[in-house]
């Protein structure tokens, strides 16, 4: 019995320590983004940058990433600082010509610890900031509306992402980044979101990414013919 629960926290152990070599997962997309060929000179190639709500949106609408130039690449649970460490290799070296960034939700949620909404914005702005320094278009999704989290019910996040998304419109009309709402059409009287765009309050379902779906194409297309 002693070894079973010495060989049990052995293995606890290993993996807390392998997360922690790797705490920005930069291993997640490393075999994809190596053969990933060079776009086309007339590809208008766009790289998703997220957590679970971008990852879940390949997987419950893979024909809107199949049927456009567009790359996911959300890790579930990321936070920004996270995003930020993974930024180069994972957005840059793609070479798009638009870089769609959602994040901030984890970051409310303290799933990498307590952050600070100035934290989360110094986060954003430095990505922002690699973009336009390597010629990437930048556009800026709202935080999507919600309630609470069930992973973290002791956080009321209903202020704080109104209080965000106000800083990303800001913002990004003073960088000339497009910014897209995807907040006030998915919002419920709770300021949470709608039932029949979520199961969990959080992650939008099918329906949910059909609503944002256009929103972000029309900002993409605008965002391209930028100079």
């Amino acid at each position: 019995m002693k070894y079973i629960y010495t060989l049990f926290a052995f293995i606890i152990i290993s993996t807390i320590s392998l997360q922690a070599q790797d705490w920005a997962n930069l291993n997640r997309f490393k075999n994809e983004n190596a053969k990933l060929p060079a776009p086309s000179k007339k590809e208008n190639r766009v790289v998703f940058m997220g957590n679970s709500i971008t990852e879940g949106w390949i997987n419950l609408r893979p024909e809107f990433f199949s049927q456009n130039p567009y790359i996911s690449r959300g890790i579930s649970g990321q936070t920004t600082p996270q995003m930020l460490l993974r930024f180069h290799q994972d957005v840059i070296d793609l070479q798009p010509k638009v870089v769609v960034i959602l994040a901030g939700t984890n970051d409310i949620a303290g799933n990498t610890g307590p952050s600070t909404l100035k934290m989360i914005q110094d986060n954003i702005t430095a990505m922002t900031e690699m973009a336009k320094a390597h010629k990437i278009k930048v556009v800026l999704i709202s935080v999507l509306p919600a309630y609470e989290y069930g992973w973290a019910k002791h956080v009321k996040p209903v202020e704080k992402i109104a209080e965000l998304n106000k800083w990303l419109e800001t913002f990004a009309k003073e960088i000339k980044a497009e910014y897209v709402d995807c907040y006030t059409p998915m919002l419920d009287s709770r300021k949470g979101m709608k039932a029949e765009y979520t199961k969990d309050g959080v992650h939008p379902t099918a329906e949910g990414y059909k609503v944002m779906e256009p929103l972000v194409v029309k900002a993409i297309n605008k965002a391209l013919k930028k100079k």
